[in-house]
């Protein structure tokens, strides 16, 4: 099995944006589901490190991104979430960082995204492309299998809260988060769901989300969040901001955004 996995030649060959067969694709997501599942909710990581946001398929942006910030393994990257659906290549997008993470895994960070859920890619484009690509929903079903494994949230040099989303009424501390049973989908209700779709509010306290799913949430909660846990700020992705990157909250927040011309707009 590890000869037929030959990453090197997996990752040259979706580095170009061509695709792999589905035997490869197979060896690649259960090979990475062995070695995510062993990560905790909350994985940890060291500086430097540089943190991205979405990337929706746009492989040629995520390229870019490595042009610029540096190739993996010079560099070690945590991405946040929604790799795939909207973009056109969400496919090779997804299988290029799961074969550099198990070529690299400390020099690659993965969490899970709102949209690394099997309602959402149903409807977003992810499983319109793997069926058309591979003419079968073999590789979205692979990919379920991944996505159901990846980490909640992540925590650099002790200091920074990284998550997709935002933060929930049911977790006050981190280590509560390191109690959750990750492995299922992404569930409609609770602190799971908030974690992976809330976003931040000029409110006091929590409300209701326009999105139908997770919270709406004041910098009030930020500043508790951060005092219980002895942190210096939070990192979220999950919302398009223009410049790639937005504070909030008196820089006790930030947003980051890696999809340029998101949509292809």
């Amino acid at each position: 099995m590890a000869g037929q996995l030959n990453l090197e030649q997996i990752i040259e060959t979706l580095k170009k944006c061509e695709r792999i067969s589905e035997a490869q694709i197979k060896f690649l997501a259960d090979a990475s589901k062995d070695l995510l599942i062993r990560e905790k909710n909350v994985v940890s990581i060291r500086t430097p490190v540089t943190v991205c946001g979405d990337i929706h398929g746009q492989f040629w942006d995520l390229m870019e991104l490595f042009t610029i910030g540096g190739e993996v393994p010079w560099t070690t990257y945590l991405f946040m979430g929604d790799f795939v659906d909207r973009g056109y290549h969400s496919v090779e997008t997804f299988l290029l960082l799961l074969a550099f993470k198990l070529k690299y895994p400390e020099r690659m960070y993965l969490i899970r995204g709102n949209h690394e859920s099997k309602d959402v890619t149903q409807v977003y484009g992810f499983y319109d492309e793997c069926l058309r690509k591979f003419g079968s929903i073999n590789v979205w079903k692979c990919c379920l299998d991944v996505f159901n494994v990846l980490p909640l949230a992540a925590i650099v040099d002790g200091r920074v809260f990284c998550v997709h989303g935002g933060l929930s009424p049911d977790v006050a501390l981190i280590d509560q988060i390191c109690n959750l049973d990750r492995v299922k989908e992404v569930p409609r209700e609770g602190p799971m769901c908030d974690l992976l779709w809330s976003d931040p509010e000029d409110m006091r306290g929590y409300g209701p989300s326009p999105r139908g799913a997770g919270v709406l949430f004041g910098g009030d909660v930020v500043d508790k969040f951060r005092t219980d846990n002895k942190l210096d700020y939070v990192a979220r992705a999950h919302q398009l901001v223009l410049e790639g990157f937005k504070w909030h909250f008196r820089q006790t927040l930030v947003t980051v955004w890696s999809a340029p011309n998101y949509c292809y707009r």
